[in-house]
């Protein structure tokens, strides 16, 4: 037992007198650390003030060649893209009031046509006839109530016989009235100028009220309709400048808005607009998607290339300006405030005046301190 007890202390012994050698050992290491870091430091201080002095004594140093741009002031546009599709009031399936066959087909298809021209004749034969009886009968009608009413003029004959010979007669007149107006339903007629841009029926098919007979166009005038976020209905107005173009026929037309709807649409939160486009060549076909570019902003300002504008660590927007110090061309950082953007432009609202004058080309290559060559 007393020759363990005697081995334990000899361990503590030794552990203790090491760690006190590790606790010496790490000090001192921190020490010299600490000496080595001040050393670097300093060395670094003076290594910048002697690369300062070389700078301004050295002219064959290379600079880094740049070039710049000025800063001026314009109008900023910016515009939100939707796309709608075309639309015309003149733009109808034409369908006959009553069934019957074609019996004439007066028009073809894309001959332009004037309004009242009978452009499909259906068969009104029976019609015919029938009026051709009424009128018979009419004839005989008419000459029976003219003989009543001479002798009820003369107070010969009963008043019955008179009022039976008018009734006969005003009846058969509206009779003969109705089968002509069912005869004009037989002619197809067109309700506007414009051009014939489908016959549904062949001559001698029958024809019913459901289907349609003729497509009539008129494209001397169409608009573009598109839903618009609810979001910009308070920026949008009856006037608001925009600019419509047609992809597919590589076209492109400047105008404005001519309605704004009423009514939001509670499944997309969207509001109808519509503009009026000319077109005369008809080159813009009804159902022909657009683009629109609708201004929802403008205001004159500093205008700058989106691509110069970087952004730091902390998430602040950023240029390199030039400013001339010591008679050298020095880049500096300058930070800026971007309210709009739009179409590789930004509009500055803060941090920039025409003044200032931009590093252009080489803007990605240098940071702020370096004295650089412009070469414009």
């Amino acid at each position: 037992m007393k020759k363990i007890i005697f081995l334990l202390s000899i361990a503590i012994f030794i552990t203790s007198c090491d760690k006190k050698e590790e606790n010496n050992s790490l000090t001192e290491l921190n020490k010299q650390k600490t000496a080595i870091t001040n050393k670097i430091d300093s060395l670094n201080n003076t290594l910048k003030i002697i690369e300062a002095q070389i700078s301004k004594l050295d002219t064959t140093k290379k600079h880094l060649i740049v070039t710049t741009l000025p800063v001026k002031k314009g109008l900023f546009k910016h515009f939100v893209e939707i796309q709608g599709v075309v639309q015309s009031d003149k733009n109808i399936e034409i369908h006959p009031e009553l069934g019957g066959t074609v019996k004439s087909i007066f028009v073809k298809e894309g001959q332009k046509v004037k309004e009242g021209q009978i452009l499909v004749q259906l068969d009104d034969s029976s019609i015919k006839n029938k009026i051709n009886e009424l009128s018979t009968q009419l004839s005989l009608a008419k000459t029976t109530f003219e003989r009543q009413k001479r002798l009820w003029d003369k107070k010969i004959g009963s008043e019955m016989q008179y009022l039976q010979a008018k009734a006969q007669k005003e009846g058969l007149e509206n009779s003969l009235a109705t089968l002509k107006t069912q005869a004009k339903k037989m002619k197809i007629i067109a309700p506007f100028s414009g051009v014939v841009d489908e016959i549904f029926p062949k001559k001698g098919e029958l024809t019913s009220p459901q289907f349609p007979i003729v497509r009539l166009l008129n494209l001397e005038k169409v608009y573009v309709e598109a839903d618009v976020t609810e979001t910009y209905l308070p920026v949008l107005s009856k006037g608001t400048e925009l600019v419509v173009s047609f992809p597919s026929i590589n076209k492109k037309v400047n105008t404005s808005i001519a309605q704004i709807g009423n009514y939001i649409n509670p499944n997309n939160r969207s509001f109808k607009i519509r503009t009026n486009i000319s077109n005369k060549d008809h080159s813009i076909k009804p159902n022909l998607l657009a683009d629109l570019k609708i201004l929802d902003f403008q205001e004159n300002g500093i205008i700058i290339p989106s691509k110069l504008i970087q952004q730091d660590q902390k998430g602040d927007n950023y240029v390199f300006t030039i400013k001339n110090l010591d008679n050298k061309s020095t880049v500096v950082k300058t930070i800026i405030h971007i309210k709009k953007e739009y179409n590789n432009e930004t509009y500055i609202d803060s941090g920039l005046t025409e003044n200032d004058t931009l590093v252009n080309k080489g803007a990605r290559l240098v940071k702020a301190g370096d004295v650089v060559k412009i070469n414009n």
